[in-house]
């Protein structure tokens, strides 16, 4: 069952999406520790950490992308999954630190040790071990994600209203982890990380394979929601972003079905955390700003919702403008952010693969018509189809 869902899956654009990815995993590396630098084709490490930045938002969009674009829910608290994600890989990298530490305490990270903390809160068990800090990563926005939702979809909070509470609960997420009290690093969050899975965590090599993993997991994520969308659970997901009521109507539990799809949403939200950290070096509560929510709707609709494709191309797109924009002219991003989504909410409202299918997509070659009952006849007794007469349109009298 699980070969023919993955066969299904694989339609031609998940597999060139796929591919993409996994070549760019491999070809960017390659450019980076093989071509001297100053040579044509060298890739800087910085950039290598700048693009694996970029793909760990793509995964963060793709996400979004699962439950506004397939099933009609826009959260605005996406970005709290993508935190929590980030937290956890966070907490794992401080436990590294050790001895080597500002304060040279070998279990309390530094800043526990400024404020005065005795013992390691009992919520920083485990962490030390790279594999448990991994399953947090995906429990802690699952679980988080499965309670909200079992709570929202149940009482039938739909609509704006939805968006509403999503947003709230980041906001407060937001303030509970500012605290110092809380045990993760109040306002400066976590930082100064050495290493992880023994290795530095700022040497050339582990910058490369931080960004090769990232882009394995984008084509991942590519081929699980490619496996749901293209499932008969993913053609119930669109009936109830389309009508929902109706889809109740005739028996559908859509509680579930949203449900479902808000869980693995938060998942790969969390993942694509977890693998931003190493790549930027610090987790702080910045990362649960409600704009940065609103930013990943903006990505999501620039590229085109309810497509694969389209979220990766606009968190590409826009997080590589963002990087010129605040360098050039970093006063007016927030203008120029604002005044995109506007420009594509009215002219674009399908975003940038929704316009290339409108210029492109019509330009296929027409399918032959289907042969007449005399025909088919004919095609049965062995004639070749070619011989048939074409039809002509009678003309006007």
């Amino acid at each position: 069952m699980l070969t023919q869902a993955l066969f299904r899956a694989l339609d031609k654009k998940a597999i060139w999406v796929i591919g993409i990815f996994l070549a760019v995993a491999i070809l960017v590396p390659m450019a980076n520790l093989l071509i001297p630098p100053g040579q044509f084709g060298h890739v800087p490490t910085y950039l290598v950490s700048l693009l694996g930045k970029y793909l760990s938002y793509a995964i963060l969009a793709l996400a979004l992308d699962l439950v506004w674009g397939y099933c009609g829910i826009l959260s605005l608290g996406h970005s709290a999954f993508f935190a929590l994600g980030g937290y956890a890989m966070g907490m794992y990298l401080m436990r590294q630190i050790g001895t080597r530490g500002v304060y040279g305490n070998p279990t309390l990270p530094d800043f526990m040790v400024f404020l005065n903390w005795k013992e390691l809160p009992w919520y920083w068990m485990g962490f030390d071990n790279f594999w448990f800090a991994m399953a947090m990563v995906i429990l802690v926005p699952g679980l988080l994600a499965f309670i909200f939702g079992f709570f929202a979809f149940r009482s039938r909070v739909t609509g704006v209203y939805l968006s509403i509470i999503t947003q709230a609960m980041t906001f407060a997420l937001l303030l509970a982890f500012f605290r110092n009290d809380m045990g993760f690093g109040g306002n400066n969050g976590l930082t100064d990380f050495k290493d992880i899975l023994g290795a530095p965590v700022q040497a050339q090599s582990t910058r490369v394979a931080l960004f090769a993993a990232t882009a394995i997991a984008l084509a991942l994520s590519v081929l699980v929601c490619s496996m749901i969308v293209n499932s008969k659970l993913g053609k119930v997901m669109v009936a109830v972003r389309d009508a929902e009521s109706r889809t109740r109507f005739i028996g559908y539990r859509v509680e579930y079905v949203k449900l479902f799809a808000f869980t693995v949403s938060a998942i790969m939200a969390g993942i694509a955390g977890a693998l931003y950290v190493p790549q930027v070096g610090i987790i702080n509560p910045g990362e649960f700003e409600p704009g940065n929510s609103i930013e990943v709707v903006i990505w999501t609709a620039v590229g085109g919702r309810g497509t694969l494709i389209g979220p990766i191309i606009g968190a590409i797109v826009v997080n590589l403008g963002k990087s010129w924009f605040t360098s050039a002219l970093p006063e007016f991003w927030l203008f120029a952010l604002g005044a995109l989504f506007i420009f594509v909410t009215l002219f674009l409202p399908k975003g940038i693969v929704g316009l290339w299918k409108q210029l492109f997509g019509n330009r296929r070659k027409p399918e032959p018509a289907a042969p007449t009952p005399t025909q088919s006849a004919d095609i049965e007794r062995g004639e070749d189809p070619s011989t048939f007469d074409t039809p002509q349109p009678r003309p006007a009298e």
